[in-house]
């Protein structure tokens, strides 16, 4: 029996292998989407012309006295309860300037990512009231220091390729301080693209004027926008929302972009019927883009369509159904189809535990979400407990799962060198294998993922090893990272400047 300073010398060197990255990253994010199709066009076409006759003869209820003003001066016409209606005209002509892509800056242009077409991207979403505590295993209520750690975390994850607020601090009760304390939290500590939602119109000016300050000046964040806003300006079913339109507005005065998110819920608050769900949603998101590109014609929006489902037979959130995937998917495929980014949520586990039904249902609605071609996958990363909860192991799981969803979205590459007429020949006629040979090491470095968190040993040795689970070996990575990891993204100067006009409680 080996002893165990041969043991311990073969597991570091394990360790070690495992740690190696490939000289070219085999999954990077930004693959091309849209092979999977769960609507064939004329369905599509169905759906669609069912949107556009709700919309003209249902129209938009609730509709505030500006906006109506903006509406009507646009072609919206009246309707009874004091509907809008909304002509198939007026509606194809605002998909016809809507912006079709648009650049979702970082603070570091080397984090910026180009939105729409084919392009693939995860990244976070969520209000999560609880945080998955990493030392007890236990839920409670989140807090902004977890906010802050959250922001942290993900900055040093690849395949989070914007970060949205995760959570919302509980321990901050004025709306106020949370608006301005969670912006915050997201510039001091990353530069990728970040995005935020605000209660209330009027505290949108307040915090771009801190967003200057971290730009460089007044004026500067308009120039480049590093921050978009998560705005619910419809409520289903078929009316609007008077807050958030109004904070549409400020966002549009302010030149941040949006995501417009409709939330339906099938059975709920639209019909349980796949393709009523489907019809309706839509409608309601073209709702969201007449409206903005009424204030502004080609004005960067997410077209937001976010089904969600619930169980019928108890009424709770069902974010890891099977449902859940193919509706997102469809989604994603008729935005993408009437060329618009195309936003949905996908990643939204029920599960409360880092378990099998957590890797389950991420799985298959996350990959469905991808292959579909959704530009911006919402929710993907840190999301457990029907988005009651997040997680810092499951931010640094749900990484890892992107890598291996963008290695199924690259697909495959057929060359005369990738068929390898000559390395079989050579293999064939020399050694009888292809261990070693130039041709597989090129393939290893190019064209494989190799996880730096599942366990891919022989059983033995995964136990002589400790016999961890994912949980565990997710809690040890993002330990590392959290104590490790902290950065200084804000100078001394920007910093100082924001406590000063601003009341920042961290």
């Amino acid at each position: 029996m080996p002893s165990e300073g041969v043991r311990r010398s073969g597991r570091q060197a394990r360790h070690a292998q495992r740690a190696a990255k490939p000289v070219v990253d085999p999954c990077p994010p930004g693959q091309s989407g849209g092979a999977f199709k769960p609507l064939t066009p004329s369905e599509i076409d169905q759906i669609y012309d069912t949107a556009l006759r709700l919309l003209e003869t249902l129209g938009m209820g609730n509709v505030p006295d500006r906006l109506a003003a903006d509406l009507r001066a646009a072609g919206a016409l009246p309707g009874t309860q004091d509907r809008l209606l909304f002509p198939r005209a007026m509606v194809e002509r605002a998909i016809a300037t809507a912006a079709k892509t648009f650049t979702f800056h970082g603070r570091d242009a080397g984090r910026s990512i180009d939105v729409g077409g084919d392009r693939v991207y995860f990244g976070t979403g969520g209000a999560a009231v609880q945080t998955l505590d990493i030392d007890s295993g236990l839920y409670r209520p989140s807090t902004l220091t977890d906010l802050h750690d959250f922001t942290r975390l993900q900055d040093t994850l690849a395949n989070v390729s914007w970060f949205t607020r995760c959570c919302v601090a509980t321990d901050v009760p004025d709306v106020s301080d949370l608006d301005i304390n969670t912006v915050y939290a997201l510039v001091r500590n990353t530069t990728k693209p970040v995005a935020t939602s605000f209660t209330l119109a009027e505290h949108v000016a307040p915090i771009v004027e801190m967003l200057d300050i971290v730009a460089g000046g007044p004026g500067e964040f308009a120039k480049r926008p590093f921050l978009k806003a998560h705005i619910s300006p419809v409520i289903s079913p078929l009316r609007y929302g008077e807050d958030a339109v109004d904070v549409v507005y400020e966002c549009v005065a302010h030149n941040i972009p949006m995501s417009c998110i409709t939330a339906a819920q099938a059975g709920a608050t639209a019909p349980a019927t796949m393709a009523g769900f489907l019809a309706q949603s839509l409608a309601e998101t073209l709702a969201s883009l007449v409206m903005v590109n009424t204030i502004k014609p080609g004005f960067p929006m997410v077209f937001s369509n976010w089904p969600f489902i619930v169980d019928l037979r108890t009424g709770s959130f069902a974010g890891g159904s099977g449902e859940t995937a193919i509706l997102n998917a469809a989604s994603a495929l008729i935005t993408n189809w009437l060329g618009l980014p195309s936003g949905v949520a996908a990643s939204m586990t029920d599960a409360k535990a880092i378990d099998a039904q957590y890797g389950a249902e991420k799985g298959i609605t996350s990959l469905a979400a991808a292959l579909a071609g959704a530009n911006l996958i919402y929710e993907s990363s840190g999301m457990t407990a029907s988005l009651l909860g997040a997680s810092f192991e499951a931010f640094v799981l749900d990484n890892e799962m992107h890598s291996h969803t963008y290695r199924a979205l690259r697909g495959i590459e057929v060359s005369e060198e990738n068929l390898g007429f000559d390395a079989i020949c050579q293999s064939v006629l020399g050694d009888g294998h292809f261990l070693g040979s130039a041709h597989t090491y090129a393939a290893m470095e190019r064209d494989y993922f190799y996880p730096e968190l599942a366990d891919r040993q022989e059983p033995r040795t995964w136990q002589i090893e400790g016999a961890k689970d994912a949980w565990s070996s997710a809690r040890q990575a993002a330990k590392e990272v959290l104590e490790a990891h902290h950065p200084q993204y804000l100078t001394a100067e920007q910093d100082a400047e924001i406590r000063k006009r601003f009341r920042i409680l961290s």
